[in-house]
């Protein structure tokens, strides 16, 4: 998910616990644990002051957001709440275990991936059934704001109601991704998805020898045909690799990709975050 997103996971977060009998300390205490701890697996974005050798995937996504780190994390807000506002409490360390779980967990369902089981996988898990801004979210989470605005004495009521309402939609979104993976998963040798930013309807790509094709789909509607991509598929790597790690990476944490070999470049790139005639994530080196 996005950094926005993220955030106001952990504004909910914070938002479903009850505070009338506590101080102001112990509520910055679990505000910060909160947001921060919703926040802390993106700290990998830093790594891109010593990563020269583009081990990760634009700078992200790597180790810090492993489901094995998630109770660390914990524990450093645990010390953060201990040492800036005097407050210790059991509760804390299941807050922010809970918040980066939900951060590191719910990157999984975007086309994006994340290294979940980092350092004994190097695999990017990706199921791509939710947008990496999914409106419904914060469509769900602005209505609990303002709900819970108007009636502060149980605002925490609402914001549990909206996590319920959120696990819902990821079901229902993720069951129809499902469904549509298993249409297609007969007829090509490789699949992906790409939740649209419109509810229900997902970017099917398919592989099949060298041919990529892209379809957008959904349950309630016919299948259209976007993209039909060729890959280069006898294309030599080797150069590219050598001159381009970053390449390399990307080839082995996309699901599949379209490799690009003519008269003045050679590179590949992800299918599924093919636009307008190019991919965002695309590696090449001119020849």
């Amino acid at each position: 998910m996005d950094s926005i997103t993220h955030t106001l996971f952990g504004f909910a977060l914070y938002g479903t616990i009850d505070k009338k009998e506590m101080d102001k300390d112990s509520k910055r205490a679990f505000l910060v644990t909160s947001v921060g701890a919703s926040l802390i697996p993106d700290i990998d974005v830093i790594s891109r002051l010593w990563d020269t050798g583009g081990l990760y995937q634009m700078w992200h996504r790597g180790i810090t957001h492993s489901v094995f780190l998630t109770p660390v994390w914990a524990l450093l807000f645990l010390l953060i709440a201990a040492f800036f506002f005097k407050v210790k409490s059991l509760k804390l360390f299941l807050l922010g275990w809970l918040a980066v779980f939900i951060h590191d967990t719910s990157d999984l369902f975007n086309a994006w991936g994340t290294g979940y089981f980092e350092p004994f996988s190097s695999a990017r898990i990706t199921f791509g059934t939710i947008p990496i801004v999914d409106l419904v979210f914060w469509s769900i989470l602005g209505a609990a704001f303002l709900f819970s605005k108007r009636n502060k004495q149980k605002s925490f009521h609402y914001y549990r109601m909206a996590w319920a309402l959120i696990v819902i939609h990821l079901f229902i979104q993720t069951s129809q991704g499902l469904f549509l993976y298993r249409e297609y998963e007969n007829k090509y040798d490789q699949i992906a998805l790409s939740a649209e930013f419109i509810p229900w309807t997902f970017s099917v790509i398919t592989k099949q020898d060298n041919q990529v094709t892209i379809f957008k789909d959904s349950l309630l509607t016919e299948k259209e045909t976007q993209y039909v991509l060729q890959s280069a598929e006898d294309a030599n790597l080797d150069l590219l690799f050598s001159k381009l790690p970053e390449a390399k990476t990307l080839y082995e944490w996309s699901p599949f990709v379209v490799l690009v070999d003519d008269e003045k470049r050679i590179g590949l790139y992800d299918p599924r975050f093919y636009r307008n005639g190019q991919s965002f994530l695309f590696e090449y080196i001119e020849k």
